[in-house]
């Protein structure tokens, strides 16, 4: 039933897309109304949560190392493991987000009869990880050619790459392969691994979903359903959605708008979901900070103005309590006004 919803939660977005824009008058709502409603939710909520992290007080290093710490200087430091110094975080973090690095050793376990646990490499994951986030970049990038007017060269360039091995008419390319087929392993992997599908949520399913029908569509209106598609058009009102001047035409087509509609839908899941670790990877202090607590102290600046409170002072402020427990203390009780009142007449007497 989680992949299952996800599932049908792309659909309806699709029907709506595609009813929608069949009613005169409401392509300029899903080719206008909604690219910008979408950014600016968008922006300011992937803004949000960054400045939220930011806040966040962490006022010790609470790193993740598995390398030697820097210490004697016949000890080895292991500097990417280990980081000691701002240009070493630089370098692993570099590593982390340019090559996931963390996920290249990832491990996985299987238990056998015996019982017997065995720990084996995980390449696949890392590389199908790889596939698919740097498909996602370079499509991201060849789509800037809609906005821009003219084109930067490279982007013309990076588009060439992209199909210089002329697969069909007009030439496919390899990152819109790359990209379905990273989703594609990335959502078999959470459905056939038991212990992954055990800890899938239908929001790990819906982004892969969601993902795989933006660039089905995509290869659709490229490779499929051209006829039924203006270009020209599609690029007037790119240029208009940048320059704030959007024009539409009628005969962009449905199928644009459904991709469009689903383009929008996952920028404005993005900030509230597990996509976030595009800005949360920077932001976290497992990565990002150095291991030098042995040379340098750190005061939490968080704590409270505790003022000293001496034992004369605490029995002062719990004496009764202590003395309703049998608790000893160095001065006795002071008794209630009333009979301190009675017991005044008996002193003067005597």
């Amino acid at each position: 039933m989680k992949y299952a919803f996800s599932f049908l939660a792309v659909i309806a977005l699709i029907l709506i897309a595609w009813l929608g824009s069949l009613i005169p008058g409401m392509q300029y709502f899903f080719g206008v109304a909604v690219p910008y409603l979408a950014v600016l939710v968008f922006l300011g909520g992937f803004i949000y949560r960054v400045v939220q992290w930011a806040k966040s007080p962490v006022p010790f290093p609470i790193q993740t190392t598995c390398g030697q710490g820097k210490s004697l200087d016949f000890i080895t430091h292991n500097k990417l493991e280990s980081p000691d110094t701002s240009g070493q975080v630089v370098g692993r973090m570099a590593l982390e987000v340019l090559l996931f690095r963390s996920l290249f050793r990832n491990t996985k376990s299987e238990l056998y009869d015996g019982p017997k646990i065995t720990y084996e490499s995980s390449k696949w994951l890392w590389l199908f990880a790889l596939l698919f986030h740097y498909s996602f970049l370079v499509v991201i990038i060849r789509h800037m050619r809609m906005f821009l007017n003219p084109v930067p060269a490279l982007i013309g360039y990076l588009d060439w790459a992209d199909s210089m091995f002329e697969i069909g008419t007009p030439a496919m390319y390899m990152t819109t392969a790359g990209l379905l087929t990273g989703v594609l392993y990335l959502f078999g992997r959470r459905l056939f691994n038991r212990h992954v599908r055990y800890l899938s949520l239908a929001n790990d399913y819906f982004p892969l979903v969601l993902i795989f029908s933006i660039a089905a569509t995509g290869a659709l209106m490229r490779h499929f359903l051209r006829d039924g598609i203006d270009i020209v058009a599609i690029k007037e009102l790119a240029v208009g959605l940048v320059t704030f001047h959007p024009t539409i035409s009628a005969d962009i087509g449905s199928i644009f708008y459904i991709h469009l509609f689903l383009v929008c839908t996952l920028l404005v899941y993005f900030p509230f979901s597990k996509l976030m670790h595009l800005g949360g990877v920077f932001m976290s202090p497992t990565r990002n900070l150095k291991n030098n607590s042995r040379a340098v102290r750190y005061i939490n600046p968080w704590n409270p103005d505790i003022k000293p409170h001496s034992y004369a002072a605490y029995e002062d402020e719990f004496r009764e309590f202590m003395v309703e427990a049998n608790i000893p203390v160095e001065k006795e009780l002071e008794p209630p006004p009333e009979e301190a009142a009675e017991a005044a007449p008996e002193k003067k007497e005597e």
